[in-house]
């Protein structure tokens, strides 16, 4: 078996790969480690770094050589340009040359709760696999849902064996302080002034408060 993983330097990469690398079930797997503008150091024989874009045609055909299995976590945040070309693009490259390949079995991707608007968009019911996608506003919740629904229709088309995985907010490094914070370097949800009224706001800001017991705004 081989396993693609593409953003393998990212937030996830960096603790999936390890991790991966050590479960004894997975001994005899090799890796493919897509990376682009930053690459992974390892000294495991077992894994290969190509660098490269998701966009380029050569990349990803170098990338897929004899893969079975792919794990796509590349992603790109606020930036129309790259989210795009990594987004629809790369994917589109990704997926049409994985399931014309004889080794194909399983297209994993790593998705998000920005592909139901977590915080952002209202729902009558609690949140399901069901449950319609309404992406928050900016290109990254939009390109997820781009990516599900992509997906999803080769597996209509083609009968592409996947998955698809949401996770909420990745933290690293100091993102669970910020995310918490009640000053103006807002953090993964709406701004505050549109939660609570000016007068609550600034009074607990002064007041040593935590958002999630004060407004409740995370009690999904």
């Amino acid at each position: 078996m081989k396993l693609l993983v593409t953003g393998a330097a990212g937030k996830v990469g960096q603790v999936f790969l390890p991790a991966f690398l050590s479960e004894q079930r997975f001994s005899g797997w090799e890796v493919v480690a897509l990376c682009n503008n930053r690459v992974i150091e390892t000294d495991d024989r077992r894994v290969t770094v190509i660098r490269g874009s998701m966009a380029d045609d050569q990349t990803v055909e170098r990338a897929l050589e004899g893969v079975s299995h792919v794990l796509h976590l590349a992603a790109v945040k606020e930036s129309p340009d790259l989210a795009i070309d990594v987004a629809l693009k790369g994917l589109y490259l990704l997926l049409d040359r994985f399931r014309r390949s004889q080794n194909a079995r399983q297209f994993m991707l790593l998705s998000g709760d920005c592909v139901v608007g977590h915080i952002f968009q209202n729902y009558a019911a609690p949140i399901t696999e069901a449950s319609p996608r309404r992406a928050y506003p900016g290109i990254y919740g939009l390109t997820k849902v781009m990516e599900e629904v992509m997906l999803e229709q080769f597996g209509i088309q083609y009968d592409l064996h996947y998955t698809i995985l949401r996770a909420p907010w990745i933290m690293e490094k100091d993102d669970f302080r910020h995310a918490f914070a009640l000053d103006d370097a807002q953090f993964g949800g709406p701004p505050w002034e549109t939660l609570v009224d000016e007068t609550t706001l600034q009074t607990l800001r002064r007041g040593d408060f935590f958002p999630r017991c004060t407004m409740q705004v995370a009690a999904f």
